[in-house]
């Protein structure tokens, strides 16, 4: 079955349409995977068309791979965007609002592990929402596999490590420090 994208102009079109509607700069393999909604889309005319569009400054790269839209790419999408078929833009607006969803979760989400000069790790985990930080920790572990594992149970889980926090910090402490 042929794509209803036909030629490179369309390619562009819809690479610009892509970059218009991401939240954060992406690299090449995402871009790719966001315009490979259409079959009429190859790998080698797409590299071209990026290829194009990043030495007509509608697209910038920077020195790590990240594709980010201009000005005049964004002036350009909005005004090509009514050339691409309907249906590869919704296909291509279903991916990208998962897309946009996933890097809104990982921004949201952080933990990493850094080891100190003592030779112990300092895992740091950190949960936001649109309104800013809710929870910025740090715990020390003895293991680099030990630190690993925190931060990895945290990535799956960071809203039920925050509401085991405000449990254990907001429940009610015995009067008699014997029942403890």
């Amino acid at each position: 079955m042929a794509g209803f994208i036909q030629d490179k102009l369309e390619i562009k079109f819809l690479i610009l349409y892509i970059a218009a509607r991401i939240i954060e700069p992406i690299p090449f393999d995402l871009v790719l995977d966001l315009a490979m909604c259409d079959e009429g889309v190859d790998y080698f005319d797409f590299s071209e068309c990026l290829r194009d569009l990043v030495k007509t400054e509608h697209l910038t790269v920077s020195n790590d791979g990240m594709y980010t839209i201009t000005e005049k790419g964004m002036r350009n999408s909005q005004i090509c965007e009514s050339s691409l078929p309907y249906s590869v833009r919704l296909r291509c607006d279903k991916n990208i609002s998962e897309c946009n969803r996933k890097l809104r979760r990982k921004s949201q989400v952080r933990a990493s592990c850094e080891k100190r000069p003592n030779g112990t790790y300092t895992v740091r985990l950190s949960l936001n929402d649109d309104m800013g930080s809710l929870m910025d920790l740090k715990l020390m572990t003895v293991r680099e596999d030990m630190a690993n594992i925190l931060a990895e149970r945290f990535r799956q889980a960071p809203e039920r490590t925050y509401s085991e926090i405000m449990n254990v910090l907001l429940a009610e402490e015995p009067s008699d420090p014997s029942q403890k």
